[in-house]
């Protein structure tokens, strides 16, 4: 099973001073500023090279609209010693709230661009890097996507950035028009024992297809039926760190007039209301929004979706019950669940992967690839105390 990002910032925080240095509004029609190359991690997560203030290194940054401001890593800012400001201001998030410090006034320098006035937050993603494999030293998210018109084609892996205007979309898509404070909220329907209306956030920062408050499911009864298998059990990683969540399916989502049959999708127990159950009953992930190019024009309140070559991608329903990451240099398991494939295969905590089907090149990336496909036989070769192991693995569906 694919283990990802599932959120950091669904709330985010939406800062006094977010809106500084920003570009005045304008009716004039919107102009090309420049093209970043990206790469998509496990998930369809966006990741992108760009360099804070005048330190001359590049760093990695996640494109989220999921956040509500703009981030760096606590030990990025320790390594290259940037000061920072203490605060009293939190940001909340699927596991957990915390106390945040900022590197205030900041400057983004992006191939072409140079965006002035930042306020980041300051927060540890060390969970980040062991879950993509290396490092992660940043979210952009609103802050950023709130001064320009941002287009992103999933076919070419580029992102072209606009000046904010009136922007003439590609023939042949739709135009979504969610509620956009800090974060793109959209009205969506989803059917399963029957239709369902609410509003969700559409947020790239989440390495998933969809997931469902549990408060939600239990008030709809949307699942229930006795004709489903039941959801398994499982992990995933948020701002608190791992947590436990249960993984189905939804018979279909429904964004604008396009349509997704049998959708994996993560219910999760929002403990600390980082969905604001009830005024929404979750979001949308990139796994399922990459199938389309994307255009934010977030002045406009305004998403362009034009289907792409991954519209009719299928669906992982595997699953396998490991929670592997990528901590000093190895590639870890650190979780099992109870009951699962993984536990019946008989790995175990602390296991650490050699090799998948002779693949012994240590990329967690190509790992969990690998790992993705329902009912597949995989051969593991793990390294424990008393020595390397070999495990037959097989997935099992969700479906």
């Amino acid at each position: 099973m694919r283990y990802r990002l599932i959120k950091l910032f669904l709330l985010g925080i939406l800062l006094n001073n977010v809106a500084s240095g920003q570009v005045s509004s304008s009716d004039t029609s919107s102009r090309f500023i420049t093209r970043l190359a990206f790469r998509q991690l496990n998930g369809g997560i966006i990741l992108f090279k760009a360099k804070v203030n005048d330190y001359p290194d590049s760093l990695n940054f996640i494109l989220d609209t999921g956040s509500g401001g703009i981030s760096l890593d606590s030990t990025t800012c320790t390594e290259f010693g940037i000061p920072l400001e203490p605060s009293n201001r939190t940001i909340r998030g699927i596991g957990g709230i915390r106390k945040v410090s900022f590197l205030n006034h900041a400057t983004l320098h992006l191939p072409g661009l140079r965006v002035d006035s930042l306020d980041f937050h300051v927060n540890d993603y060390e969970i980040l890097s062991s879950v993509y494999g290396m490092k992660i030293d940043g979210i952009i998210g609103y802050s950023f996507l709130s001064r320009y018109v941002v287009h992103l084609d999933y076919d070419s892996l580029f992102m072209d950035v606009f000046t904010p205007g009136e922007y003439r979309y590609p023939r042949g898509g739709h135009l979504l028009h969610p509620s956009i404070v800090a974060i793109p909220i959209l009205n969506m329907q989803i059917r399963d024992r029957s239709d369902f209306q609410n509003r969700f956030y559409l947020d790239t920062g989440a390495g998933l297809n969809f997931l469902l408050s549990e408060d939600y499911v239990r008030d709809s009864a949307i699942l229930s039926t006795r004709k489903r298998k039941k959801p398994v059990v499982t992990q995933a990683e948020g701002i608190g760190g791992r947590m436990t969540m249960r993984l189905t399916t939804i018979k279909e989502v429904r964004i604008g007039p396009y349509r997704f049959h049998h959708v994996p999708t993560f219910l999760y127990d929002d403990e600390y209301k980082a969905t604001s159950y009830p005024y929404l009953g979750g979001l949308v992930g990139n796994d399922l929004l990459r199938r389309f190019n994307m255009t934010f024009n977030y002045r406009k309140r305004e998403v362009h979706l034009i289907p792409n070559t991954h519209y009719h991608d299928s669906f992982d329903y595997a699953y396998t019950g490991l929670g592997i990451y990528y901590e000093g240099g190895r590639v870890v398991i650190e979780d099992v669940a109870e009951g699962s494939p993984g536990e019946l295969s008989g790995f175990r905590k602390g296991d650490i992967i050699v090799g998948i089907n002779n693949n012994l090149n240590g990329d967690l990336q190509s790992y969990k690839v690998m790992m993705q496909g329902a009912g597949h036989k995989l051969k593991f070769v793990v390294m424990r105390e008393d020595g390397p192991v070999t495990l037959v693995l097989k997935t099992y569906s969700i479906r």
